[in-house]
């Protein structure tokens, strides 16, 4: 597995990472804790070095992590999140210093260490100045509890702000050829000022694999369900797009979802996917993806491919969107 360096903070990690919040939240029932135990493992023995979890994924997903990487803590990257009312994204947004704090110190104790090493704002709260989030943060730093600040689905203003008062060493956002949002003003905001990026669902929420198509349904407690991109119409317009994702991979001998992460790779340097999964033939295709090498020539016909055939319907619902670029 190959590393890099995100931004200039001195963090690095695998080109590939782990996200965890699939094994516990957001995708129907949970995994079994042994499952997901041996899930991260076999992802560290396969070269992932970043884990990534949260509060709001529930107390079992941080707990899970924890004892997973016990035994190579000092090997890998631990990266978990605060911004939500008792940890409940349905309870709304709490960055509150006091917060911050008390979300540390739980965060401490359930992943069975003495310090995070990314610490990211979940969300930004409009009702707390962001230079008292980065101090808050920045304190945590300063006794040795928090490595590194980092920020999730904040606008550029946010940003900047947070950056002033404690440098943000990674921003956490949605980021695939199913979502292109961040390319217009944020890739050059980090760039300037020497931020990592860690993509989520770089996946598209799992249509870039190719297995999800017109006929595809979603299960209780699947927030795929509720999602415009996933609606009946806008899911058989965006199978089509990914179909010619897949004669591309084919060509490639590899998968859609390995061309998915490579594009993402091939973007900058200093951007590190996150994928999620509960199964370990997927682990180690997503793994894969960091050897697919795109020339110049694919990256242009992906780049035709992607603009004629748009994308139809948004990522989130009109409430989850007021809650990011803030």
């Amino acid at each position: 597995m190959q590393h890099r360096k995100i931004g200039s903070s001195g963090l690095e990690v695998s080109a590939i990472g782990l996200g965890c919040m699939g094994l516990t939240f957001g995708y129907g029932p949970a995994t079994d804790k042994a499952d997901a135990i041996e899930l991260i493992r076999a992802a560290y023995e396969k070269g992932v070095t970043l884990f990534d979890t949260a509060e709001a994924y529930g107390q079992v997903n941080e707990e899970m992590v924890g004892e997973a990487v016990e035994p190579f803590r000092e090997k890998i990257i631990i990266a978990t999140k605060f911004g939500f009312k008792d940890g409940n994204p349905r309870a709304g947004l709490d960055s509150r210093p006091e917060r911050i704090r008390l979300v540390a110190e739980q965060s401490l104790k359930r992943l069975r260490t003495d310090c995070i090493d990314l610490f990211y704002q979940h969300r930004v709260d409009p009702d707390v100045p962001l230079e008292d989030v980065a101090g808050a943060v920045a304190d945590l730093i300063k006794e040795g509890k928090v490595k590194h600040f980092g920020m999730s689905e904040a606008g550029v203003d946010a940003i900047r702000r947070a950056h002033a008062v404690q440098p943000v060493s990674a921003l956490q956002s949605e980021y695939s050829m199913f979502t292109r949002d961040p390319e217009a003003n944020i890739l050059p905001l980090l760039e300037e000022l020497g931020i990592g990026f860690i993509p989520f669902s770089p996946l598209g929420k799992g249509f870039l694999t190719g297995k999800i198509d017109a006929a595809t349904t979603f299960g209780e407690g699947d927030v795929r369900s509720k999602l415009p991109r996933f609606a009946d119409g806008a899911r058989e317009a965006n199978h089509n797009l990914v179909k010619l994702i897949g004669e591309i991979a084919q060509r490639k001998d590899a998968t859609p979802a390995q061309i998915a992460l490579a594009w993402l790779l091939a973007q900058k340097p200093w951007i590190a996917p996150i994928p999620g999964t509960t199964k370990l033939h997927r682990l180690e295709e997503n793994i894969g993806g960091a050897s697919v090498e795109l020339t110049s020539a694919d990256l242009g016909e992906l780049s035709d491919v992607l603009a004629k055939v748009p994308v139809q319907g948004e990522r989130y619902n009109a409430e989850m969107m007021k809650t990011v670029n803030r």
